[in-house]
């Protein structure tokens, strides 16, 4: 039989036309890394070396920018799970109306201030955005019966920080126990100041309301 005897739409199969697109993929892969490897024969290194730092300039600039507008408050409240619950509940404490007019935001207690530590904390937050697109907490409900278990990992976070973000703003160092009352002044030298305990053990709900505490080991 030859080849004029073929029906229309026959003939080659269609994973020779499939291996030929690899063969070009791969082909472009190759020749895009031995344009990165060897020197330009079109632009001065000079150029290659500008365009480069003016492009790592840009870059820079605009992940510091998306940085910083996810560590700010109205970013935060931006999802009703954080505005109708631990927002709101914050409006009526110490730490967001007070007689110095000082206020801590939401970034101030829950994102460390230094840079290494605060992307780290960011990279362990992609799982709140997950939460949030899967509902996990997007009802009062399901925020009062998931309580407990995000406090516990929040103290957990502070406990092995050392209370890091507390002390961005409360030093130890700057304390003038004369003017704390004498329960305070008994407490910050006995386990304070040594180093026994860290904020977080003693200062459980001063910014957002407790969850059930029956079952926490410690507290009465």
């Amino acid at each position: 039989m030859s080849s004029a005897d073929i029906p229309q739409g026959t003939g080659t199969p269609a994973p020779e036309k499939r291996l030929g697109l690899v063969r070009r993929a791969w082909q472009f892969v190759l020749d895009l890394i031995d344009v990165l490897l060897k020197p330009s024969s079109i632009f001065g290194l000079g150029v290659l070396v500008l365009a480069g730092f003016v492009a790592g300039v840009i870059f820079w600039g605009g992940f510091n920018t998306a940085l910083e507008i996810t560590n700010t408050e109205k970013f935060c409240t931006g999802c009703h799970e954080m505005k109708d619950n631990v927002f709101a509940e914050l409006k009526s404490t110490v730490h967001f109306s007070n007689r110095s007019g000082v206020r801590a935001s939401c970034p101030d207690c829950h994102v460390p201030h230094n840079w290494t530590d605060k992307i780290a904390r960011k990279m362990q937050a992609s799982k709140e955005v997950w939460g949030h697109l899967f509902g996990s907490i997007d009802t009062r409900e399901k925020f009062t019966d998931r309580r407990l278990e995000l406090a516990l990992h929040e103290w957990a976070r502070f406990k092995a920080n050392d209370s890091l973000e507390c002390r961005n703003c409360h030093s130890s160092q700057s304390m003038d126990i004369t003017k704390q009352s004498p329960r305070a002044v008994e407490a910050h030298q006995r386990f304070l100041f040594t180093g026994e305990k860290t904020c977080i053990d003693c200062h459980k709900g001063i910014a957002h309301h407790l969850p059930d505490m029956r079952g926490v080991p410690g507290w009465q």
